[in-house]
């Protein structure tokens, strides 16, 4: 099953390393190219990309804004931004936004690779440090604003592993048990927290104190 892949970004050159890299893939497929947020709604829905590869920092429409829009799509693609510096406040808030994740533009080949199949299956690319960092500068509560949600043990076990980065199969191994079970944890984590995906938790977890940033 082919991922199809749409890359937003101001620079040419960038766009053209990322199409090489992607289409010399066989089961990745870049459809589209946009050079500024403006571009992305009208593309996005003639295109309907699995993935969206975006900027943050573009001169008329930012990703912030371009991911805050598509976030409001009944079947939004997931957004991978890319940028240059991994504590930049424009990543925090585009994850904030809907992104499902970020990615340095000094990037491997591969490691571009991995991030694009692991979004398209549904998980989350987070860098634990890098979010614990950003979560630190824009501070957070006191103690736990999330106890109002009602967790279980177990729950707030699996949230805080995807606050470290594990994926639904690590987090199945360190806790012994199925994926399925995992996901199911995932699933009720979600639903308590009202956020559309692991990566709105991870930062919920931070900004309400469940997880401490320092």
């Amino acid at each position: 099953m082919t991922v199809t892949v749409m890359l937003v970004d101001d620079e040419p050159l960038v766009r053209a390393g990322l199409r090489a890299i992607i289409d010399a893939e066989p089961d990745l497929d870049v459809v589209g190219e946009a050079s500024d947020g403006a571009e992305v709604g009208p593309l996005v829905t003639r295109l309907r990309p699995d993935v969206v590869l975006m900027d943050v920092r573009m001169p008329a429409v930012d990703g912030i804004q371009a991911t805050r829009l598509l976030a409001r799509y009944d079947d939004p693609p997931r957004i991978l931004v890319v940028t240059t510096f991994e504590n930049d406040d424009y990543v925090y808030e585009a994850l904030r936004a809907g992104a499902q994740g970020f990615l340095l533009k000094r990037a491997r080949p591969e490691e571009i690779l991995q991030a694009v199949r692991l979004v398209a299956g549904g998980d989350s690319l987070l860098f634990p440090a890098a979010i614990r960092q950003l979560s630190a500068a824009h501070g957070g509560a006191d103690g736990d604003a999330l106890a109002h949600a009602g967790l279980s043990d177990r729950e707030a076990e699996v949230l805080r592993l995807m606050a470290a980065g594990l994926s639904n199969a690590e987090i199945a191994g360190r806790l012994v048990v199925g994926v399925e079970t995992v996901k199911t944890h995932v699933g009720n984590v979600l639903t308590k927290l009202g956020v559309r995906d692991r990566t709105q938790a991870v930062i919920a977890a931070y900004e309400s104190g469940f997880i401490s940033p320092r």
